[in-house]
């Protein structure tokens, strides 16, 4: 597997992952109605921001987006997302894409890396940033509708630098 720098060409096996994780609406706070002129402008980061793809050869298994978490005064702290497709998880996908996105991070100088909005119940994502140093700074009692579980809270999570 590679992490290499998204390319308008990957864009078909990108919305395909991106469109998977959203509709399922169980891991990822936006809009399961999502297209994918939307999505396009969502996902992929404008310089100095950035957008990467995991490949296998031709095939794309997951991908990363990443940038300044606020502008101006915050604009100190970095912020990523994360989405895998659901037959490259439990492969170190996710796992890769965390360490390049906080490599990306401490070389652009960065402080530190801050989640926003990781879903508690997204058991997976949540283990994967405690083992790669992020910690739980609170949690936003029911601020996520879960289709299945009803509300649920979300995790903001740092790592500083």
């Amino acid at each position: 597997m590679q992490i290499r720098e998204f390319a308008t060409q990957d864009w078909d096996q990108v919305w395909s992952i991106v469109e998977e994780v959203v509709r399922a609406g169980d891991t990822f706070p936006y809009d399961p109605a999502l297209s994918a002129d939307e999505a396009y402008r969502i996902w992929v980061e404008a310089a100095p921001g950035r957008t990467v793809v995991a490949v296998d050869g031709e095939r794309v298994l997951g991908t990363a987006k990443m940038g300044a978490n606020r502008p101006g005064p915050g604009s100190h702290v970095a912020t990523a997302s994360f989405m895998v497709a659901a037959d490259g998880r439990g492969r170190g996908v996710g796992t890769a894409l965390c360490r390049d996105a906080v490599d990306w991070a401490r070389r652009n100088g960065y402080a530190g890396m801050q989640f926003n909005a990781v879903v508690e119940t997204n058991r997976s994502a949540v283990q994967l940033y405690l083992r790669e140093g992020f910690t739980v700074i609170g949690t936003v009692p029911g601020a996520f509708r879960h289709p299945s579980l009803g509300r649920v809270g979300l995790h903001v999570m740092y790592r500083e630098f």
